[in-house]
């Protein structure tokens, strides 16, 4: 290897390290190099690639004498354009037919029990993978053999996958085996590094995919694989080719192991932080826990992993009353209960809700129940007495009169937002609009598809209704919706709130559950503080995240400019 193309490595090996895909790409450029013989020096006592080729058309010639093989169909002449690049001094460009004999294989009847169950390894297309194919998932007969268009592959035979989703990917057969028709092999003429051919058809799987043909299930024919073009290089160099290879893909394997391991490494500290975080009793115990993420943050938040982490722990924190510190001047939960009670009283009264009923939200919530201790103020409720909450319209077009409006459906209602490009509408009755009309602050709660799924409502212009896989929740005074979105994001996250749906495997979250759910219920202005801090941070995640898209964008255009010129 000359000196230009080492320091081209080098460099690459520092840069692929830090792109999130580049030491894919690094392998990619030792395989390309190889092949354009940028890798290995040459030597001019090697025996040029044109005396193998000769060698290779005396014994096509004696097998087909002997009646060993066909003689095979003549490949056109390779044309100039079909030339990608300027080969070193003995090689030669050759196509790969004109190297072995190439044979696909078929698929005996599955009707016919005696085809299966026997000794012979049977090598189907999603088992080749690069390396070596010692084993396979099933087994054939020797009559399957002899009656089913099958030929035993020796050892050594390099397969390749020509069909679905792993069309190129090659290996080398430790053990004689027959193969499907998605499998081509190719068992070469006179001495010629398996391991070479190997590493050159992996090159090759770029070319292979492009020339696929065939929308879901792209496939390859014999034919298109037998007439590619490649580079040989004389014998010798082969073999100082797959050496070379074989070490620096030992150097890229270790590559991916230092970086699976610092990714590891930050993964745990991070989680670790977390723990410490969440389990920290003491106001100074926090701030510890604060201080060493604060320390540590470019580091532990360079990953979109733990950013995603960071988010649920603050939603977790906020819920504990962990985010901020509480304010011995706020008037307790306690006193907003009993303000709430009152308010939902007058509109019983009044006759704007139904009165509720004993078994539902105003069940005493068990010791067992409860998840976490509370800071001081607080108090375990369930949703039913903090909001009032009722189900939408069913959309029942025989059945439905009155006027067209736009009614919300589950998929309009996403985590925090509201997607409104395909929005329906449903007749209404005169005396139903109020009843199910959205205003702004209501929190709409999905109450199937994804189970509490929810969002805020804040819209003051646009009429808008709901439909009955929705649950339209309004929070009594003293209560923010923000804030019970945050509790119904939280349990979401951490699977809490599973428990309060039904069904086996299509879930719903009704309104009986929805009533029962328990949350804590923090004083009004801590409420206020909680939304405001999650509001601060999580917008520092959003920042967090771009900086790391903007990060991997550089590392990878760095990577294709120094790439490029190869």
């Amino acid at each position: 290897m000359n000196s230009a193309s080492r320091e081209l490595l080098e460099q690459h090996f520092d840069t692929a390290f830090a792109a999130p895909n580049g030491i894919q790409k690094l392998r990619e450029l030792i395989l390309t190099l190889a092949m354009q013989g940028r890798l290995v020096p040459q030597d001019v006592n090697d025996a040029p690639a044109s005396q193998l080729l000769k060698e290779i058309a005396a014994e096509k010639k004696r097998l087909v004498k002997e009646g060993k093989i066909k003689a095979p169909k003549p490949l056109p002449e390779i044309k100039s354009e079909e030339v990608p690049y300027a080969l070193p001094h003995g090689w030669a460009w050759v196509r790969l037919g004109e190297i072995g004999v190439w044979k696909s294989g078929s698929t005996p009847s599955r009707n016919n029990r005696d085809y299966y169950g026997g000794d012979i390894p049977w090598v189907k297309s999603g088992e080749v993978k690069q390396g070596r194919i010692a084993k396979t998932e099933e087994l054939i007969t020797d009559r399957a053999l002899n009656e089913c268009s099958l030929s035993l592959n020796p050892v050594g035979s390099v397969l390749v996958a020509m069909y679905g989703a792993n069309i190129g990917e090659v290996g080398i057969l430790d053990i004689e085996a027959a193969t499907n028709q998605a499998v081509c092999a190719c068992r070469t003429y006179t001495a010629f590094d398996e391991q070479y051919l190997l590493n050159l058809i992996a090159s090759l799987k770029p070319y292979f995919i492009s020339q696929g043909a065939g929308a879901a299930q792209p496939n390859i024919s014999r034919e298109k694989i037998v007439a590619t073009p490649f580079p040989l290089p004389p014998l010798p160099e082969q073999h100082r080719i797959v050496a070379k290879i074989d070490q620096l893909m030992a150097c890229c394997d270790e590559l991916e192991r230092l970086r699976a391991d610092r990714e590891q490494k930050r993964r745990s500290a991070h989680t670790a932080a977390l723990k410490q975080l969440l389990d920290a009793q003491a106001a100074d115990s926090i701030a510890d826990a604060w201080q060493f993420l604060s320390r540590h943050f470019g580091d532990l938040y360079a990953v979109k992993e733990n950013v995603a982490e960071l988010r649920k722990a603050i939603l977790q924190l906020a819920v504990m009353g962990k985010l901020v510190p509480q304010n011995p001047n706020d008037p307790p939960a306690s006193k907003l209960l009993k303000e709430i009670e009152a308010e939902k009283k007058r509109l019983v009264k009044e006759c704007k809700i139904r009165g509720t009923r004993s078994h539902d939200d105003a069940k005493e919530i068990k010791p067992e129940e409860v998840l976490f201790a509370l800071p001081q103020g607080w108090e375990w409720v369930r949703f039913g007495e903090v909001a009032s909450t009722r189900l939408g319209k069913m959309l029942d077009k025989s059945k439905n009169r009155g006027n067209p409006k736009p009614y919300l459906r589950n998929t309009n209602v996403q985590w925090h937002r509201f997607e409104l490009n395909d929005v329906k509408e449903m007749k209404f009755e005169q005396d139903e609009l109020e009843e199910f009309r959205v205003l702004s602050g209501d929190l709409l709660i999905c109450e199937g598809g994804e189970p509490g799924r929810c969002a805020i409502w804040q819209e003051t212009e646009m009429e808008i209704y709901f439909q009955k896989a929705i649950h339209r929740a309004r929070p009594f005074a003293g209560v923010i919706a923000e804030y019970l979105q945050v509790c119904l994001s939280n349990d979401a996250g951490s699977g809490n709130l599973s428990q309060y749906f039904t069904g086996a495997t299509i879930k719903h979250f009704p309104g009986d559950k929805l009533s029962r759910y328990i949350l804590p219920l923090p004083p009004v202005n801590e409420q206020h503080r909680i939304v405001a801090k999650i509001d601060q941070l999580m917008a520092l995640c959003d920042t967090l995240e771009q900086q790391i898209d903007a990060a991997t964008r550089k590392q990878t255009e760095l990577l294709d400019a120094v790439m490029a010129p190869v």
